[in-house]
């Protein structure tokens, strides 16, 4: 696997947001069915984060910097959750994390271990190295016919031609991780009082989940 490499953000955004970082690690992998190995580890994780520790989660320091960051541009973290907080409401309503796919199952075992959100997408139809930048009046949210059109300012994370998500948002459609992809770029987003570490952390467990499971 290759090293986590370091996006780019645009100077506009850099002056707002001097410690905003986005890394990225392209993966070799398919998506498909968890083995018993992920869903174990799942279970593995319900057990540890019962009702009092899933509550308590949200005040731990990388999930709390992200729900700052939230607020820094204009969301409202008890509305539009966080992926950790969202990730802790789901255990909680269903009693358990859920098992989905290896995608999904891979990227929520990352976040649940280290706070870090991560996000896949399918390297074929990634043009170039991403980063955060502004959106201009007109884009659509990726390359796709149907592809929806972005809000005009809002922050999103794009490659060289288009945005391909909105940022802590939806993914673009017909860019993200299909039953045809066979190799992913995975990407996170680093807010002031998140440690590299953690992010670097996330990011190869997400890999090793997704590459030791093909």
């Amino acid at each position: 696997m290759t090293e986590p490499t370091l996006g780019w953000v645009d100077l506009e955004v850099a002056d707002e947001f001097p410690e905003l970082r986005l890394i990225e690690m392209p993966v070799d992998a398919s998506p498909g069915r968890s083995p018993e190995s992920v869903r174990d580890h799942l279970r593995y994780l319900s057990n540890r984060y019962r009702g009092a520790q899933a509550v308590a989660q949200r005040q731990a320091p990388v999930p709390w910097a992200y729900r700052v960051f939230y607020r820094h541009v204009g969301l409202d973290p008890d509305a539009d959750r966080t992926p950790a907080e969202a990730a802790m409401l789901d255990r909680l309503m269903h009693g358990g994390f859920k098992s989905e796919n290896l995608v999904d199952d891979a990227l929520l075992i990352a976040l649940v271990e280290t706070g870090v959100p991560i996000w896949a997408l399918d390297a074929t139809r990634v043009d170039g190295p991403l980063g955060v930048r502004v959106a201009r009046a007109g884009e659509r949210l990726g390359r796709a016919e149907a592809a929806p059109p972005v809000l005009d300012g809002r922050l999103v994370v794009a490659d060289a031609q288009t945005p391909l998500a909105v940022l802590f948002g939806e993914l673009a459609p017909g860019h993200g991780v299909t039953a045809d992809t066979q190799a992913m770029r995975l990407f996170s987003v680093q807010v002031a009082g998140v440690p590299s570490i953690h992010v670097e952390e996330a990011l190869w467990q997400c890999a090793d989940v997704l590459v030791e499971s093909a």
